[in-house]
């Protein structure tokens, strides 16, 4: 039988998830802080009668994102990580916890408020290939974001929309074509132009090359790191391909059913995870050796539907180590090493 952890309250436990992802509760080096934070869809009715039950996408969560740092954001489908990027920027609203941005609390902020804050947060979408409005030409995608922030006079706008081109690698005459002009990878580049044109102090990065050809993810991932050096931006990065995230983090958060189950220092937790899950979807990554293939165990079912989560630990009924305690028992998180801290009530393993 292995060793079990005590359970810990929630409201006793958030300042130590806080320091365990290696950012002071105090906020004095934390850019975003995440607290108890709940997304919740509301129930839908059918068209026929009966009702989907509500949907809990985020629970619980709670960690930071340091001024200056890339925090990657990893999990299958479903696990609620986008959903965590969007309430963040309050394109979704939190059901209850708080969303804390340098310092000020923002999850309840009336829109005229929230407003000047989005000129310091903004987004780079998924599918460049649906994320733009295909009947405006590059000018107007771009310089949009001067004309809503008031950001110079409509004289200088074109030369500031040549120079948002010029930095993400794009030619000026490119200005006056429309999306469909371009390849993938030229979209995604005038999504990046867009999102940094106002200048944010954070960006958030939905699975930025994963609708990419592999042939030019590794330039948009380089970009990226460039312009995040150049700029000093902090980032959070939303991906489900681990070798991209360990390619672009500082630190490494793992989610599983819109729960936390492990963030660590990026080599930390690729050469040593602690939780059950983080070691799955590692050996999850492609092996070339077929050798080494065949004997991976690898993740063994699908996840489960979050319209009806497990009872107690999210991961057990995937999980190889289970044991009777893990189906009443949600396991907090806590912290295992310096910066790395774990949801799982086995010391035993791994």
């Amino acid at each position: 039988m292995g060793r079990l952890r005590p359970p810990v309250r929630l409201h006793a436990f958030v300042d130590s998830v806080i320091h365990a992802s290696g950012v002071s509760t105090s906020g004095d080096h934390a850019l975003v802080e995440l607290r108890a934070l709940e997304v919740t869809f509301a129930p839908q009715r059918r068209w026929f009668g009966g009702a989907v039950p509500a949907l809990r996408a985020v629970r619980e969560l709670s960690l930071s994102v340091g001024r200056g740092e890339v925090l990657g954001l990893v999990g299958e489908s479903g696990s609620g990580k986008t959903t965590v990027g969007r309430a963040i920027l309050r394109l979704v609203e939190p059901s209850a916890g708080a969303v804390r941005f340098d310092g000020q609390d923002i999850t309840h902020l009336p829109r005229a408020a929230l407003r000047r804050h989005r000129r310091r947060m903004q987004m780079i979408f998924q599918d460049p290939y649906s994320s733009l409005n295909p009947r405006l030409t590059v000018r107007d995608i771009v310089g949009e974001a001067f004309a809503i922030h008031a950001i110079g006079s409509r004289r200088d706008r074109p030369e500031r929309v040549a120079n948002m081109l010029r930095q993400v690698g794009l030619p000026e005459d490119a200005m006056d074509r429309y999306p469909h002009e371009f390849s993938g990878g030229q979209r995604q580049r005038i999504g990046i132009a867009r999102a940094l044109a106002v200048g944010p102090e954070l960006v958030i990065a939905d699975e930025p090359v994963s609708a990419l050809d592999v042939s030019v993810q590794a330039q948009v991932l380089n970009l990226l790191l460039d312009l995040r050096q150049s700029l000093g931006l902090t980032m959070l990065f939303i991906a489900h391909d681990l070798a991209v995230v360990r390619h672009v983090s500082n630190r490494v958060a793992v989610l599983y059913l819109g729960r936390l189950m492990e963030i660590a220092p990026r080599e930390a937790l690729y050469c040593r995870p602690r939780h059950p899950y983080t070691a799955a979807l590692l050996e999850a990554v492609p092996e070339p050796d077929p050798a080494r293939r065949a004997t991976r165990p690898g993740l063994a079912g699908e996840i489960p539907s979050p319209l009806a989560p497990p009872s107690g630990c999210v991961f057990r009924t995937r999980c190889p180590h289970v044991l009777a305690a893990c189906a009443v028992q949600v396991p907090l998180l806590r912290e295992v090493a310096p910066g790395h801290a774990k949801a799982c009530i086995r010391d035993d393993i791994l």
